[in-house]
């Protein structure tokens, strides 16, 4: 039998949504068990590396993407592919500095915001997609870049895009280049 034409696009429209909500009440969640943002920011990044480190390699098995040779590349890497193939969306990417090693990546439109209005006043200080950073972080990691990934504005916090920064730190060397 044959599957009526658009079907998986609605169930991958589906799992999208029911991640985003399953997100959305996981978020709620470390807020009712943290009192403070930070610990909550704190939690959501560390869960993202986690996430990060494994992703790399389903991130690597279906994209068939070449080894990036610059910083530059990685950054639209990312953000051509990584986040199209994850969220459905594709932000611009824009280099913000002489050595080219700062990156942001801007979406214009956050999936993981689907549902969600505005944070409380009590939270102001709340990285509600945290978890995206540590993603991003730890998938790096696992390619040999360090990299510190911050957010550095937020639809939710009433600025007019969100923005992700990517401050490439260095290349960690590989242990088999250390032992020669």
């Amino acid at each position: 039998m044959s599957r009526p034409p658009g079907r998986k696009q609605d169930s991958h429209k589906i799992s999208r949504e029911l991640f985003v909500l399953t997100y959305g009440a996981l978020v709620a969640q470390l807020c009712k068990d943290y009192e403070k943002d930070e610990d909550v920011n704190s939690c959501l990044d560390k869960m993202g590396y986690g996430i990060g480190i494994r992703l790399i390699d389903d991130f690597l098995a279906h994209s068939d993407v070449k080894r990036c040779r610059s910083y530059s590349e990685t950054a639209d890497m990312i953000a051509q592919v990584a986040f199209k193939m994850y969220l459905g969306v594709t932000p611009s990417v824009s280099c913000s500095s002489a050595a080219g090693n700062e990156f942001s990546l801007i979406l214009d439109k956050n999936p993981l915001v689907d549902f969600v209005e505005e944070l409380p006043v009590e939270r102001a200080s709340l990285c509600y997609c945290n978890l995206l950073c540590g993603v991003i972080r730890g998938a790096l990691e696992m390619v040999h870049l360090a990299a510190e990934v911050t957010f550095l504005q937020d639809k939710l916090k009433g600025d007019a895009v969100t923005e992700i920064g990517i401050t490439f730190l260095r290349k960690t060397e590989d242990k088999k280049a250390k032992k020669k």
